[in-house]
């Protein structure tokens, strides 16, 4: 499990809100990665001004750590998918214990979770396991399949060398590089009809 400098083994660290400093308990489980704490914070400098009230889609969240960061700084709710039992546990025992009530966790393949009856989202998080390469199928189910609000934003964390294919409307806002990893900010435009 590789985590970022700040993190203490088998904890997480929210890094601001109202939950700010806070920890999050995390299994050691093979392939659990954490997103970076110098990169969280980057990307909810990005997120300021469109957090608070939004709709969130933690997909393959796996530590919860950027659902929870989005629910420290306001958004309305957050819908964690992870396929892993004992990771989806783990964060409904943080969600418990930090009181947070906006955040529902399912236990499933993001696949099979995409294949449910869709909501709109505001701001969906893409981070599956980089080994599996599942970034063009889930970001295209997420768009044909009803899950994004018209203007969605969508954050997309991959390796550094190489753009995962994705749906050619979601249009790159904000993109940056920490160590082999490339994360990326999507704005959603309407697709052409």
């Amino acid at each position: 499990m590789s985590r970022g400098r700040n993190a203490a083994p088998g904890r997480v660290r929210v890094i601001g809100g109202s939950l700010r400093n806070s920890r999050l308990d995390v299994p050691d489980l093979p392939g659990l990665r954490p997103t970076a704490e110098r990169v969280r914070e980057t990307l909810f400098n990005w997120l300021a001004p469109v957090v608070e009230g939004t709709r969130c889609l933690d997909l393959c969240a796996g530590t919860g750590a950027l659902g929870v960061e989005a629910l420290s700084r306001g958004a309305a709710s957050v819908q964690f998918v992870e396929r892993d039992a004992q990771a989806a546990q783990a964060l409904r025992d943080n969600l418990g214990r930090l009181k947070v009530g906006a955040g529902k966790v399912t236990a499933v393949e993001a696949g099979a979770f995409l294949q449910g009856a869709p909501q709109p989202y505001d701001l969906v998080f893409l981070d599956p396991p980089f080994a599996l390469g599942l970034w063009a199928a889930l970001g295209q189910r997420l768009e044909a399949g009803g899950w994004l609000a018209a203007r969605a934003w969508i954050y997309v964390e991959s390796p550094r060398h190489g753009v995962p294919g994705l749906p050619p409307n979601w249009q790159l806002h904000r993109e940056g590089h920490a160590g082999e990893v490339r994360f990326a900010l999507y704005r959603r435009a309407l697709p052409l009809s």
